[in-house]
Formats: C-alpha cells, structure tokens, sequence
C-alpha cells in the first residue's frame, strides 16, 4: 500500500473510437465509472479517446494508471482480461485493431523514456464483436461488461488503498465526461 498520498496520484483511464461500435469500449466504461463513483481527490478520472502521444502529459503526472479498452486478446467476445505492469505494453501492441492503440503504446513507451510512466499499470481490456459499426452502438456482450470492468477497477483501487463511494446525488450535466448528446445514454442508448 502507498506510503503517501504523493506517492499516490492515480490516473483511471478509458481509451477507444465511441464512433466504431464495441471500440468504444473504454470510453463508455470510463464514463460510467465517473458516473457511478466519487473519488479522492489523488485519482483523475479521464476520457482520452484517441488523443495518443497527447496523453504522455497525463501518464507522467502519475504513479499508478488504470486503463479500460477493447483489446483484441483472441478471446470470446466479451470477455475481460486484466493485465498488470510489464505485460501491458506487450498486450496493448499485440494486435492493432486502430490507431490508438499503436498511441498509447507508444504513450507508454514515451514515458518510460522520460522516467515517468506509472510505477503500477493495470489494463482492463475486453473482448470486441463489431469494430466495423461505423456510428454503431457496443454490442451486447461487450456493453455487458462494463459493470464487471468498473468492479475490477474498484478492486484495483482498494488494493492501492484507495476508497472509492458510489455518489448520492445524480452526477450534474455539466461535470459528465462527455457532453453534446454524445454521452452513452444519448449517444446509444436512446429510442430509434
């Protein structure tokens, strides 16, 4: 457990296109995380889409990161799969399904060559279906698995002594992590 809370800045990530269906992955659970949870002030909670390299910024400033995305582990679609520390950079390049994960591969490689990439990485990634859905929602097993990879996070964060409370008060508009309707509720999830 950390020692200090300077030892202690956390960065709860979720990376991926919310335009290409189950890519979206992250995204939508990073969202929902922030929606469900209040968190100590050590722990930023960011969408990063697919900003890549823009991210080393935010990497640096961390000591521990938590990353959602929809990683193509050859699994059966839907299913989670943590890894931790070093495996992360091997699996976040195993097979490219877009853009930002070449990004933040080389995210994490940029700041481990300026000394500053997190001291402890977990990547909670899930199993994609549909990558091809251009403006399509997740799929349902993918979408299913949003709740299972934020109750893996909060484990990881009660391991890192870190204490996580669901909010009591509905999460305002205007302290959501997406705005303009393309939030999931909005964006996805509503009536055709």
């Amino acid at each position: 457990m950390p020692t200090s809370s300077q030892d202690n800045r956390i960065l709860v990530l979720g990376i991926g296109n919310i335009l290409w269906a189950d890519e979206g992955f992250g995204v939508r659970t990073v969202e929902e995380f922030h929606r469900r949870y209040d968190v100590p002030d050590n722990v930023t909670i960011l969408d990063g889409g697919t900003q890549g390299l823009y991210l080393v910024n935010y990497l640096e400033e961390a000591d521990r990161l938590i990353v959602f995305d929809a990683i193509d582990y050859g699994l059966a679609p839907g299913q989670l799969k943590l890894v931790r520390d070093d495996e992360v950079p091997r699996f976040t390049g195993a097979k490219k399904m877009s853009l930002h994960q070449t990004g933040f591969q080389e995210v994490i490689s940029a700041a481990d060559l300026l000394g500053r990439c997190p001291k402890h990485l977990v990547l909670i990634g899930c199993q994609p279906l549909d990558l091809e859905d251009w403006g399509g929602p997740l799929t349902a097993p993918v979408r299913g698995q949003i709740a299972p990879a934020i109750d893996l996070a909060c484990q990881i964060l009660a391991e890192w002594g870190v204490e996580v409370r669901p909010r009591r008060e509905p999460l305002p508009a205007s302290e959501r992590l997406l705005g303009n309707d393309i939030d999931h509720l909005n964006y996805e999830m509503r009536p055709a």
